[in-house]
């Protein structure tokens, strides 16, 4: 790919979030952490839109919730 088309980080999580959700005809339902919407997450141990692109492999997941119930917890 050209460096031109690249996606940019926020552009990138959308076309994972709201626009898969627009996809699967979904959007209705999930796509977006709002009240009223199915989600499931992960939180990150750093904010990935305030680090460099290229250190954006070494986030590290803290926890994962999946149906609004934490399943995984990493070890401090």
């Amino acid at each position: 790919m050209l460096p031109e088309q690249r996606l940019t980080l926020t552009q990138a999580l959308k076309s994972f979030t709201l626009d898969a959700a627009y996809g699967a005809f979904q959007d209705h339902s999930m796509g977006s952490l709002v009240p009223g919407m199915w989600a499931d997450f992960i939180l990150l141990d750093r904010d990935i839109f305030k680090v460099a692109p290229e250190t954006l492999w070494q986030a590290k997941v803290q926890q994962t919730w999946v149906a609004g119930q934490q399943k995984y917890q990493a070890s401090m």
